[in-house]
């Protein structure tokens, strides 16, 4: 249950400060300060619930651990469980704070009624692009060969990264969690576009995730003593 509410609350506060960022701010911080925001949000719970859940806060990231080994279909239900319904709640903060839901609560989407009218075709290759690259990340980050400490910071980095690229694209999913919650609440064509934040996501979870199952990005495990904690070592400079 620990786990459980952690990818609820970690999921909530994804939406909450990056789509509050959004709709509360999107004007006066602009894409950079936006894509800040769910950069340092991410980056903020992984550090914060990342030694109870792992902080995968994502759909996505639990389909790609569950595609290489790292946690069972079981385990996946709840988490996506968790997720779905902390973005929900998020959402509803922003939607409440804000006062309603008349000027969007960050939805995603794609077309000419949306940010910079792109296609559907672009759309879909942008989140399932940057979806794998972004497990791609997750996955080096966490594993036995990573330097101990840094996951956080390298995922907050990656993720904030995509948006300053992608926010003017799809307004950036690479997280169907993240576009369910207020794509919910608010309906009409965020709720019609809401497929694609699902299935791309998908897509891209799985093409990341196979390299690693595969091998095809690995390296061999170092031993325990091995292995560089960057603690010690700014203690050693």
């Amino acid at each position: 249950m620990s786990r459980f509410f952690a990818e609820f609350i970690g999921t909530l506060a994804l939406v909450l400060f990056g789509c509050g960022a959004a709709v509360l701010g999107g004007e006066e911080v602009g894409q950079l300060g936006i894509a800040l925001a769910f950069g340092f949000a991410l980056l903020a719970m992984a550090y914060a619930i990342g030694p109870i859940s792992g902080c995968h806060i994502n759909p996505a990231v639990s389909l790609a651990m569950f595609i290489t080994g790292r946690m069972t279909a079981r385990e996946m239900s709840l988490y996506w469980i968790a997720q779905f319904t902390g973005a929900l709640a998020g959402a509803a903060l922003v939607a409440a704070i804000a006062g309603g839901t008349a000027g969007g609560l960050g939805q995603n989407g794609w077309g000419p009624d949306y940010a910079g009218g792109y296609s559907l075709g672009e759309a879909f290759l942008f989140e399932t692009v940057m979806t794998a690259l972004f497990v791609i990340v997750i996955l080096g980050a966490t594993s036995d060969w990573a330097v101990t400490g840094s996951a956080g910071l390298a995922i907050g980095l990656s993720l904030a990264v995509i948006h300053i690229v992608g926010i003017h694209v799809t307004g950036v999913s690479v997280n169907p969690a993240r576009s369910f919650g207020p794509a919910v609440l608010v309906g009409g064509q965020a709720l019609q576009q809401l497929w694609l934040f699902f299935v791309a996501p998908a897509i891209g979870a799985g093409i990341g995730a196979a390299l690693f199952r595969y091998r095809l990005l690995s390296t061999v495990a170092k031993p325990a003593a091995d292995r560089i904690d960057t603690t010690t070592a700014a203690h050693q400079v």
